[in-house]
């Protein structure tokens, strides 16, 4: 019997929501320029987030100096597996000569964007947009209530955030030297699919603004890896697109590029050839009535379409076949290729290679 995941709370406890980088920014930012300005640290430090809510944090840093203030929180992610809970986020303010206005700055920890197709010119800070229009109107609204104009430079650090960005998509994003500084609503959902179709889409994005025409969409690194080696592309067209590939193609059916491969193991792909668009284990399954009348279209005899419909997974079924000569992965691969032609339109061709464990193709659908 499966263990209980101890990093999870109870069976039926609802989990907890956290905050974004962006939302801790924001608050950084607000403590920061109080005590700039002559008012103090405010400890804990509350925000308005988009939604209306008004979450209060605590801070963990606090820095006066000639010209400056720092203020910093701890990230909490909640529930969420966020490999930046825990992370301190540092905002540094400081006055600026008249008429420079509010200006964004990356300090050590966060990236800077170095290819196009971001929402963020390459050269930027990778702040993203909706944490910057926070920390803009927590700026002008202390500096209006100052009787000051809103000159202020914002430097945002995180300390190891290089170190952190290596286990996201930044830099394949071409955002290098740390992470972003994310969330559009300031609240982290556990779990939610949210972030990585969001991830997803960018990687679209980047692909696109650099002129490539064909993307590999992969259920993960195997896979990937394998398609980058018969196909020939560099990385940055690989799309990590894990279970989501629903979110993938429905992102290119509205911002196509000539080609896309998905790229996946038998399992999953079959999955997709059932017409299942979230390929997660808890969230579609392997049809091995669908796998044995394939296996008989193609001409399998009786006794091994019951092995695969009465066998315990895809990866026997597709064991059985071959040794009976059966092209059951191409037939899959087909298959998983005509239900994601459909949903990306014809806008976008589409083939499909499937990926042993081993990491070698056994399926194409052309």
């Amino acid at each position: 019997m499966d263990q209980p995941d101890p990093t999870l709370p109870p069976e039926g406890t609802p989990l907890r929501r956290g905050w974004t980088t962006g939302a801790c920014a924001t608050a950084a930012t607000r403590a920061a320029l109080s005590a700039l300005l002559g008012h103090g640290f405010p400890d804990p430090v509350a925000i308005t987030l988009p939604g209306g809510q008004q979450p209060a944090f605590a801070l963990a840093h606090e820095r006066l100096g000639d010209g400056f203030a720092e203020a910093g929180i701890i990230k909490d992610a909640g529930d969420d597996p966020d490999v930046t809970h825990g992370a301190l986020v540092i905002a540094r303010v400081e006055r600026r000569a008249a008429g420079t206005g509010i200006s964004f700055h990356a300090g050590p920890g966060v990236g800077t964007v170095t290819l196009p197709g971001l929402p963020l010119a390459v050269g930027e800070p990778a702040i993203n947009p909706v944490p910057r229009r926070l920390m803009t109107g927590v700026v002008e609204m202390l500096c209006t209530e100052a009787g000051l104009a809103p000159d202020i430079a914002i430097t945002i650090s995180v300390p190891g955030g290089e170190q952190l960005a290596e286990k996201t998509w930044n830099p394949r994003l071409g955002i290098l030297g740390g992470l972003s500084i994310l969330g559009t609503t300031g609240i982290v959902v556990p779990y939610s699919c949210a972030a990585w179709i969001h991830s997803i889409q960018r990687g679209i994005d980047v692909a696109r603004a650099l002129g490539l025409t064909h993307v590999i969409g992969a259920t993960g690194d195997l896979s990937e890896k394998a398609a980058l080696a018969h196909l020939g592309l560099p990385l940055v067209a690989a799309i990590d697109m894990g279970d989501f590939v629903g979110g993938m193609l429905k992102y290119l059916r509205a911002h196509p590029v000539e080609r896309v491969t998905i790229a996946g193991g038998f399992g999953k792909l079959t999955k997709l050839a059932a017409g299942a668009l979230d390929l997660h284990s808890s969230r579609s399954g392997v049809d091995l009535d669908m796998l044995a009348t394939l296996a008989r279209s193609l001409g399998g005899g009786p006794d091994l379409v019951d092995a695969i419909r009465y066998g315990k997974s895809a990866n026997m079924a597709l064991i059985a076949a071959d040794s009976a000569g059966l092209g059951l992965a191409d037939a899959v691969a087909g298959l998983a290729r005509e239900k994601a032609q459909g949903v990306v339109g014809g806008k976008v061709v589409v083939d499909v290679l499937v990926v042993d464990r081993a990491g070698r193709i056994v399926g194409t659908s052309r």
